[in-house]
């Protein structure tokens, strides 16, 4: 299992403009001013689970994690049924709000898939840019984006058809993190048959053998942390909705 570094180990600061430059470019002039006093305290990850409550804890009522470099799955945990989602580079991690029904209690995770570095944006942080504000409406804006992130993926699980669904989600994770090639689209993720169930709202079974009518009618191929998509999403969606699929596809 692997952990965030402990507190008694001494921690790098790295100015957040320089390793997010996307942050940077929110600022209206030259960021030299701004990059002096936009530092943070940087927070090395390992493959495995994060231990991520300490860190939150000393965040306080600053923004929260900026991720720099790596990739996190966040979990949520109710009864026996456990969801997830992504978060990736320039994402901003926050502490899970308290839930003031607990006639239903939730536990949150975290697993970072890849190594990674997390910067604590803190309170301290939140004062130092407040003659940039620009940097503080950036930042509101990466957790609105996350929060849109999590709409979208609760409306593909809607979808009633798992294969519909895990053709939405994978098009969707490979907007961000795929690339493009000649046939389609290509997805390089760590994401297992679990992990799929996990974003796709299904069992793990039923991932493998939904994956495996979409391989042989040639939409998704490939195997996990290597997938491709061949084709346009209409026009896998139009495959999906006709007689090009076997009418033996149940839902999900």
């Amino acid at each position: 299992m692997a952990h965030p570094a402990p507190t008694d180990t001494p921690l790098l600061f790295a100015s957040v403009l320089d390793d997010d430059p996307d942050l940077a470019d929110a600022l209206d002039g030259p960021a030299t001013a701004a990059r002096g006093v936009a530092t943070a305290r940087v927070v090395g990850v390992r493959p495995g689970e994060c231990d991520l409550p300490p860190w939150f804890e000393a965040v306080g009522e600053g923004p929260g994690l900026l991720v720099l470099g790596g990739l996190v799955v966040a979990r949520t945990r109710v009864a026996d049924r456990v969801v997830a989602d992504l978060i990736g580079p320039g994402d901003l991690l926050q502490a899970p709000a308290a839930d003031r029904d607990d006639t239903v209690p939730s536990e949150a995770s975290w697993q970072a898939l890849r190594p990674g570095r997390l910067a604590v944006l803190d309170a301290a942080f939140a004062q130092r840019t407040l003659p940039w504000p620009q940097i503080g409406h950036a930042l509101l804006r990466r957790s609105e984006r996350r929060a849109g992130d999590l709409r979208a993926i609760r409306a593909i699980c809607a979808q009633p058809r798992l294969e519909v669904r895990l053709v939405l989600l994978l098009h969707r994770l490979a907007g961000r993190f795929g690339r493009v090639e000649p046939a389609g689209l290509r997805l390089t993720l760590p994401l297992t048959h679990r992990l799929l169930g996990q974003l796709a709202a299904a069992e793990r079974p039923s991932i493998s053998n939904a994956l495996g009518r979409l391989a042989r009618a040639g939409i998704v191929t490939g195997k996990p942390g290597d997938w491709h998509l061949h084709g346009t999403l209409d026009e896998q969606l139009a495959r999906l909705s006709g007689s090009s699929l076997p009418h033996t596809i149940p839902p999900g």
